[in-house]
C-alpha cells in the first residue's frame, strides 16, 4: 500500500478552537514530563514509561496524517485490550479524527450494521475478530479506505486485503511533521455503541469535555492518583473501560492491561503488579472471590485500595466477601449509562477508614432489610460534580423521570440531526428513561424503567419493585446482577450500571 504523503487537506476545524478547549490528548504532556521515566503500561512483558508512551502516540499520529487520515474522519477498532489499543485511541483523537470502538465478541454482522451507521474510513482489528473478514466483502463497508493490524498478522491475510500494520504506520511517519491538536466537529471524538431499546446499534457521540469531565469525577470520588497501579477488566470498546482510562491517563496512573477479563490472568495481574484499583460487575467481583478462595495465600488483601462496582448490584454476600478478601479497599457502586459518558451518581458500600470490618457487616445486614421496605427505590447515592439531575414529576407524586444535563452528557446520537431550540424547560434535559426519586439529602432513589410501567389499581408499578420485594438486594438498581460484560452490551436497555464503568 502507497504511504507516500498524499495531497494536504484543509483542516477546517483547527482554527475554530482555541487555547481554552479540552481535549483528551492533554494528557500526553503530564505523562511525558512529571511520569517521564515511571512505568504507565504493562501489557503482558512489555512496558512503557510515561515518555516511551506519548512518543509512540505521537509518532502513530503523524503517520495518521501521513496516510492521509483528516480532521473529522472516523476510524472503527476492535481489539483485545492492550497498550498499542490506548495508543490508537489517542492518536486517532490527536489528528482530530473520531474513534469508533466496536465489541471484539460482536459477529460479523453486528461490526458490519455499526459500521454502516458511522462509516469510517478505517478499520483497524487484531487477531480478536480477523475471522470477521472470512464473510467480509469488499464493498460491505463502501467507506473504508484502509485496513490496518494491531500488530502483525500473516502474511496471507496481509496480502489479500492490503492490510497495514501499527508499526508499518510509525516507521513511516515524518518525524518532521509538526503536530497540534485538531478537534472534530463539535469536539466529537468517540462514538460508542449501546443497542438502545431497539436492539440495533446506536452511536452515541461523546466529546473529549465529556470524558474530562468523567474522569475529573471520578478523581474527586474514587480518589484516583498518580501512584495507583490499575488493572484493565473492562473491554476498551465499552464505556465503562474507555472513561477509566482516560481518568487513568489524566492522573498519569500505571495501566495493566490483560486481554479480557478471566478471573485466573486478573488475580496474577494482581498479585505480580501490586494493583491497588480496578472496576468489577457482580460476574467479575463472583469469579474473583471463587478463585482467591481456592487460594493457599493471597498478596491482592494488601495492596488493592479502590474498587468500583457496576453493570449490576453486589449481593449482601459478595459484598461481604470483598469486605473480607480486599480488606483494604474502598468499596462504590455508580449509576450511569453510555450516553452520560459513564456514572451520573456514587455510593459508598464500604469505607474501611469510616467502619471497622464487624460493624461494616451490621451496617449490610440492615441494608439488606431497608432496602426492600424502601418506597423509594434503591439509593443510588448522589451526583457526580458538575451533574445536574432533576425530578419530572407528574401531579404530587415525588417521583417521575430522571432528567439530567450538562456537559457529561452526550452530544447526540450518530446521524441524529441537532435538536432544535428548545420549548418547554423539560426539552434542554436529557431523558434517562429511568424513574425515581431525590431525597432531602441529594440523595437518587431508582425505582424502574419508565417503559416498564405497569398501571395496577390506578397505581404505578415497576417491574424491579416487584422483584426486589422478594429480597433482591442492589445497590444501582440493575436486578440482573449476573451480568457479563458482552451481555449486557447486546442488552435491550440502553441503560448500563457502571463501574466506574459500564465495564463491557
Amino acid at each position: 500500500m502507497n504511504l507516500k504523503s498524499p495531497k494536504k487537506k484543509k483542516n477546517k476545524m483547527s482554527s475554530k478552537f482555541s487555547y481554552s478547549e479540552p481535549h483528551i490528548c492533554q494528557c500526553l504532556t503530564r505523562l511525558s514530563t512529571l511520569r517521564s521515566d515511571d512505568v504507565v503500561t504493562i501489557t503482558s512483558n512489555r512496558q512503557k514509561t510515561g515518555k516511551q508512551f506519548a512518543d509512540e502516540v505521537l509518532c502513530l499520529a503523524r503517520g495518521l496524517l501521513q496516510l492521509g487520515v483528516a480532521t473529522g474522519d472516523i476510524v472503527a477498532i476492535s481489539a483485545f485490550n492492550s497498550d498499542m489499543y490506548m495508543e490508537w485511541l489517542l492518536a486517532i483523537a490527536f489528528v482530530g479524527g473520531i474513534v469508533a470502538p466496536l465489541n471484539y465478541r460482536w459477529s460479523f454482522e453486528e461490526a458490519r450494521l455499526a459500521m454502516l451507521v458511522v462509516r469510517p474510513v478505517m478499520l483497524v482489528t487484531d487477531e480478536s475478530c480477523h475471522c470477521w473478514y472470512s464473510n467480509f466483502q469488499k464493498d460491505d463497508i463502501p467507506s473504508l479506505r484502509w485496513h490496518v493490524s494491531l500488530n502483525s498478522p500473516s502474511s496471507d491475510f496481509m496480502k489479500m486485503w492490503n492490510v497495514l500494520t501499527t508499526e508499518m504506520l510509525k516507521k513511516n511517519s515524518v518525524s518532521s511533521l509538526p503536530l497540534n491538536y485538531c478537534w472534530a466537529h463539535e469536539g466529537a471524538v468517540i462514538i460508542c455503541f449501546t443497542s438502545g431499546t431497539t436492539g440495533r446499534p446506536k452511536g452515541v457521540t461523546l466529546s473529549h469535555a465529556a470524558l474530562i469531565i468523567q474522569s475529573l469525577s471520578k478523581i474527586a470520588i474514587v480518589g484516583y492518583g498518580e501512584d495507583d497501579v490499575y488493572l484493565h477488566t473492562a473491554p476498551l470498546c465499552h464505556i465503562g473501560g474507555l472513561s477509566s482510562a482516560m481518568t487513568m491517563l489524566m492522573v498519569g496512573g500505571c495501566h495493566v492491561l490483560i486481554p479480557k477479563f478471566e478471573p485466573k490472568s486478573a488475580l496474577e495481574a494482581i498479585e505480580r503488579h501490586k494493583v491497588t484499583s480496578f472496576i468489577t460487575v457482580p460476574a467479575i467481583m463472583a469469579g474473583i472471590i471463587s478463585l482467591i478462595r481456592q487460594k493457599e495465600t493471597w498478596k491482592g488483601m494488601e495492596t488493592v485500595n479502590k474498587i468500583l462496582n457496576g453493570g449490576g448490584g453486589l449481593s449482601i454476600e459478595l459484598i461481604k466477601d470483598a469486605t473480607l478478601f480486599f480488606p483494604r479497599a474502598k468499596l462504590l457502586s455508580a449509576y450511569g449509562m453510555t450516553e452520560t459518558c459513564s456514572s451520573l451518581t456514587f455510593t459508598t458500600i464500604y469505607d474501611p477508614t469510616m467502619k471497622t470490618y464487624s460493624q461494616h457487616h451490621q451496617t449490610v445486614a440492615n441494608i439488606k432489610y431497608t432496602s426492600v421496605h424502601q418506597p423509594q427505590g434503591v439509593c443510588v447515592g448522589k451526583p457526580a460534580p458538575h451533574v445536574e439531575l432533576k425530578i419530572c414529576v407528574d401531579g404530587s407524586s415525588p417521583v417521575g423521570r430522571i432528567l439530567t444535563r450538562g456537559p457529561h452528557l452526550m452530544l447526540r446520537y450518530w446521524g441524529e440531526i441537532p435538536a432544535k431550540a428548545a420549548h418547554s424547560s423539560n426539552e434542554s434535559w436529557f431523558d434517562t428513561g429511568d424513574v425515581g426519586s431525590i431525597d432531602e439529602y441529594g440523595n437518587v432513589w431508582l425505582i424502574g424503567r419508565a417503559k416498564g410501567q405497569i398501571k395496577s389499581g390506578g397505581e404505578n408499578i415497576y417491574p424491579e419493585e416487584v422483584q426486589d420485594s422478594k429480597g433482591i438486594y442492589f445497590m444501582d438498581g440493575n436486578i440482573s446482577s449476573h451480568n457479563n460484560w458482552e451481555n449486557k452490551k447486546r442488552s435491550s436497555s440502553k441503560r448500563s450500571y457502571i463501574s466506574s464503568p459500564i465495564l463491557a
